[in-house]
């Protein structure tokens, strides 16, 4: 039996590109915002800049603050991540 490596229209198959890893983190921590308790995550935007997931938008209080961090830090392992959430 003969194996033929996976291509796609004659291009070298590849199932996950640096670009989908990262869409995948952004998704992973918003989600995770959104069903974590002790915050209102309506009004935080996640993005992967250089390899840091960075927070930004509005909380409510100083605790959801801290909460989203934790939980962006539980979800991100040992990426860094940098808030930038602003308290209105």
């Amino acid at each position: 039996m003969v194996f033929k490596q996976p291509t796609f229209y004659g291009e070298p198959y590849e199932p996950e590109t640096g670009a989908d890893k990262d869409a995948a983190l952004e998704e992973a921590v918003a989600n995770a915002l959104a069903v974590a308790g002790g915050i209102d995550a309506a009004d935080v935007k996640v993005t992967l800049e250089g390899g840091t997931v960075v927070l930004t938008g509005t909380v409510a209080t100083a605790s959801e603050l801290e909460r989203a961090t934790s939980v962006a830090q539980a979800i991100a392992g040992s990426k860094p991540v940098r808030n930038a959430i602003v308290i209105e």
